[in-house]
């Protein structure tokens, strides 16, 4: 078990003060089998108020509300959690499904759906030709080599680059370029898999890396891919590796674009001229001694 404190401080300043509408905050971290959380708490100026809710995808979604108009908006978010996913490849994949290509079960392929469905359908010509490299068809082979083939390749064969610009990239974009961010990676993967008829989704969260210097963490995202029999199992095209108690998951989604941390708008006064606020993160994961 490894215990992992998470602080994510956001803060936004504005020329003028302005009106903040409702904010949707993604930051407190999915629980399960592998995740706790010991203690959370969010410190959030303007005054304001919560009100919390569980979304399609079952992600702990609150959304705030403000009481006042503001030239500064912090969202200050601290999580303590216990992480027990200490062997992620500790698991097994139903009989039928050992092997690619397969077909899911008629039961869950119902609730797949979403997920079976390519996000950028106009990349498919370019994603089929740089996936003939993995599997062709015809040819019978492991279906986790296979994932493992898809994720190393991203990894190693790409250049990463922090992107600052809202969205991710299109497969095509990040196969041409051959460079991407931790987003574009997984976006990239997501629809490799679901191009060849494995269901995947986006995930959203924090990453522990401890040999950052302190305050220089950031948010970070993978993907997950359903194996039967072993369920939603994450894959990092960022490092190459298989997700495990260095990765907290914090939001899922089908789309990659859809689970920001932070999302929400403002108006000006009438008299003031439009200007982009200024945005700064921080984000620090460390290890607590248990």
């Amino acid at each position: 078990m490894r215990r992992l404190q998470i602080k994510h401080l956001t803060t936004y300043q504005y020329a003028d003060s302005v009106t903040l509408l409702p904010h949707k905050l993604l930051l407190r971290p999915r629980e399960g089998h592998d995740i706790r959380i010991e203690s959370a708490e969010l410190i959030i100026s303007p005054p304001y108020q919560l009100q919390w809710q569980r979304d399609v995808y079952d992600n702990a979604v609150t959304q705030a509300t403000f009481f006042e108009s503001s030239s500064r908006l912090s969202i200050d978010s601290r999580v303590l959690i216990q992480h027990y996913d200490d062997q992620p490849l500790d698991f097994l994949v139903a009989d039928y499904a050992v092997f690619f290509p397969f077909q899911y079960d008629a039961t869950e392929s119902v609730d797949l759906g979403p997920y079976l469905s390519v996000i950028f359908d106009q990349d498919r010509p370019m994603l089929s030709t740089w996936l003939r490299q993995f599997w062709y068809a015809g040819q019978v082979v492991e279906t986790y080599l296979l994932l493992e083939w898809i994720n190393k390749a991203i990894a190693t064969g790409f250049t990463y680059q922090q992107r600052e610009e809202l969205g991710v990239q299109t497969p095509a974009a990040t196969l041409t370029r051959g460079t991407g961010s931790c987003r574009d990676f997984a976006a990239l993967f997501i629809d490799a898999c679901r191009s060849l008829g494995l269901a995947a989704r986006f995930v959203s969260g924090y990453l522990y890396s401890p040999t950052l210097p302190k305050g220089q963490g950031a948010t970070h995202a993978w993907s997950e891919v359903y194996l039967p029999g072993a369920g939603w199992k994450g894959f990092d095209s960022t490092s190459g590796q298989v997700v495990g108690n260095q990765h907290i998951a914090v939001a899922v989604s089908r789309h990659p674009e859809t689970v920001p941390p932070v999302s929400g708008a403002f108006t000006l006064p009438p008299t003031a001229t439009p200007q982009s606020p200024v945005m700064s993160v921080l984000v620090e994961v460390s290890e607590i001694p248990a």
